[in-house]
């Protein structure tokens, strides 16, 4: 496994970006148009702190919660069939502006900024402050400090966990979990090479909004990989183009650029190949980088940019 390194490095200035929106307009009214993907406002209900930036019936202060299922769904529409935009993961913060009599809570994402619908069951008032998380592609808990007795969940890598005691074996948290102690790490610490945390995806289903190993898209793949080597990282391929590190020529490309299509991202894994969650092999393939740019321009799509993240 890659050797962890200490630090996270948070980007406010990068955050700020995505989080008004890769394209802000002005309104006749004098309004800037907010990206809703990752600011909560709709025109019946708004975030209070969006007072005066946005149009909305009502403004309300936000409630506090947690996730409390190894995966939560966030969704377009309050229904079970809506569109899959993205997925929460364990531990992660959410902010609810709204719950509904048939189960649902519209809120937005801590982590980055996300905004949709989450099956109100999956969330909780807060606990204790995490303290660890899951650094392999997806862990267990156990009841007890015992292998052969069944898992009480899955938690997934970047799931957020508060461990109570830990020795050479588990890491115990303190909802009673039992996790093998090498596939936690203190928050703070993080990968040195977001590309093998990629790698470790390898043959995971394509799942649009998916950020598993059971199911992937490809801005999750690279958002899931960037945390975890400590870099902030906003969730869909347009924001991570606009956000991420600056522009260089194809023929300069070296393991860690971003190849950017529209609607589609990719990591360079080498100067010649690339891994990426897709739609044409339907899971997180390594593919050399002719192959693809061939591929993908005879479906109609060109390339249109090449970054390097700092």
């Amino acid at each position: 496994m890659p050797a962890l390194v200490a630090g996270i490095h948070v980007f406010l200035a990068v955050k700020k970006v995505w989080m008004a929106g890769t394209s802000p307009a002005m309104t006749t009214e004098g309004l800037v148009t907010l990206d809703p993907r990752v600011n909560a406002y709709r025109p019946d209900l708004a975030a209070s702190h969006l007072r005066g930036q946005v149009e909305a019936a009502q403004f309300v202060d936000g409630v506090d919660y947690e996730v409390v299922e190894p995966i939560a769904d966030l969704r377009r529409t309050p229904l079970p069939d809506a569109a899959l935009d993205t997925q929460a993961l364990y531990g992660e913060r959410v902010t609810i502006y709204e719950t509904t009599d048939e189960g649902w809570a519209w809120g937005q994402l801590a982590i980055d900024g996300y905004v949709g619908w989450f099956a109100a069951n999956a969330l909780a008032k807060p606990g204790l402050t995490p303290t660890h998380t899951v650094i392999v592609p997806r862990t267990l808990a156990f009841p007890a400090a015992d292998i052969k007795q069944p898992p009480l969940a899955a938690p997934p890598m970047g799931a957020a966990l508060t461990v109570s005691t830990q020795d050479e074996r588990f890491a115990v948290t303190a909802n009673g979990w039992h996790i093998p102690a090498m596939h936690v790490a203190p928050l703070g610490s993080a990968y040195g090479d977001f590309v093998s945390v990629a790698e470790m995806f390898l043959g995971t289903p394509y799942l649009w909004g998916g950020k598993s190993t059971l199911g992937i898209d490809c801005s999750g793949l690279v958002q899931i990989a960037l945390q975890a080597a400590g870099r902030m990282c906003p969730r869909d391929s347009d924001m991570q183009e606009a956000s991420l590190g600056a522009p260089i020529a194809l023929n300069n490309l070296r393991r860690g650029d971003l190849l950017f299509w529209p609607g589609h991202v990719a990591i360079a894994c080498a100067s010649d190949a690339i891994v990426h969650a897709n739609a044409h092999h339907m899971m997180v393939a390594r593919e050399p980088v002719e192959q693809a740019l061939t591929r993908i321009m005879k479906a109609g799509s060109e390339l249109r940019a090449v970054k390097r993240p700092s």
